[in-house]
């Protein structure tokens, strides 16, 4: 869903480690002139992986509307998946 996902990143807190980039299922971070840097904000699930993932907490994520789709696509046999503060997993 297009505009509603909760993700942020504090691009000074950032130093450019990767791990957004690595642990996102569906590549919504890039790395680029030794940052991150946000390339698909709607593509984000708001599994949480970045934000648990973030040694420097640069990157944030609640629980929300691009959760509960990727839940539902799950059940519905797309590529769904967890959400952090949920006990819900699909896929």
């Amino acid at each position: 869903m297009p505009g509603v996902v909760t993700l942020t990143l504090d691009a000074a807190k950032c130093d450019g480690c990767g791990m957004c980039a690595v642990v996102c299922p569906h590549a919504v971070f890039a790395i680029e002139d030794g940052k991150s840097r946000i390339v698909d904000g709607d593509g984000c699930m708001e599994c949480g992986a970045c934000a648990r993932n973030c040694p420097t907490a640069a990157v944030t994520v609640r629980p929300g509307v691009g959760c509960a789709a990727a839940v539902l696509s799950g059940k519905a046999g797309g590529d769904g998946g967890c959400c952090v503060g949920t006990s819900t997993c699909a896929g």
